[in-house]
């Protein structure tokens, strides 16, 4: 789903991207981590056509980002860590919004965003403006309309900030039936290592720019010599060290 190969991006003098291959594959949950500053959000932001490469090339579902965007746009959905939201629509008429971005029909917007605000436990506020929502109701919504096109690729950075248990555990859900059911990818960064313990079937750790390690969790614990270890141990002990390349696990 995702191929990116010597991605990079640069701000003036600055890399905060550094040459990293990524391979994604269809029905997986990729998890992302890395500290503060090692270009995640960079990272995903390029995913998702947000911002452009300094160098390197991305393909998503097999389309060039940089000469087949508006394809690649289409079964992609991009949930940033600070999500935006037009807080004078009510619930219903922000999912039409978005539908008519999608270009859905009138029909299929109103049966999708209708199966949507009930997953979401939303449909009792369907009609309500969104800025009498609650911030756990706020975030439910945004991954509402993120999946209202149905996309084959869901980005999303650090999915269960601001969400109740009872909410983190609805995403959760909805990601795993997604990929595991639907063969839809999603690609996230959290800073949560249950999270990324529980949910991804492969992560990669970036640090410094650089992609330290790859692979599975028990492939992270076997590289990391220890099947005991968690994930937060395997974390630190790559990311507290200076950024050195090295292979997929």
């Amino acid at each position: 789903m995702i191929e990116a190969r010597t991605l990079t991006k640069r701000y003036g003098p600055f890399t905060a991207v550094r040459g990293i291959d990524l391979d994604v594959f269809d029905g997986e949950v990729y998890g992302f981590l890395g500290p503060n500053g090692a270009g995640k959000t960079t990272t995903l932001q390029m995913l998702a056509g947000m911002i452009r490469p300094s160098g390197g090339s991305i393909r998503i579902g097999g389309h060039d980002l940089a000469t087949d965007p508006l394809v690649v746009k289409r079964i992609t959905s991009f949930i940033p860590d600070r999500p935006y939201l037009y807080e004078r629509l009510t619930a219903v008429e922000f999912l039409r919004f978005v539908g008519g971005l999608y270009r859905l029909s009138g029909a299929e917007c109103a049966m999708r965003a209708e199966q949507l605000l009930d997953l979401f436990e939303l449909s009792d506020w369907a009609g309500s403006l969104i800025e009498n929502f609650s911030h756990g109701m706020k975030q439910r919504l945004v991954f509402a309309a993120a999946l209202l096109p149905a996309p084959r690729l869901l980005v999303v950075d650090e999915p269960t900030v601001g969400l109740d248990p009872k909410g983190a555990r609805l995403i959760k859900q909805v990601f795993k039936e997604m990929c595991h059911q639907q063969q839809a990818t999603v690609f996230l960064s959290t800073h949560s290592m249950e999270v990324a313990e529980e949910l991804c079937d492969r992560i990669s750790v970036i640090h410094r720019g650089e992609i330290v390690a790859t692979g599975t969790l028990r492939q992270l614990q076997d590289a990391a010599g220890s099947r005991e270890k968690r994930l937060e141990e395997i974390f630190l002990s790559l990311t507290e060290q200076p950024a050195t390349r090295s292979s997929p696990v």
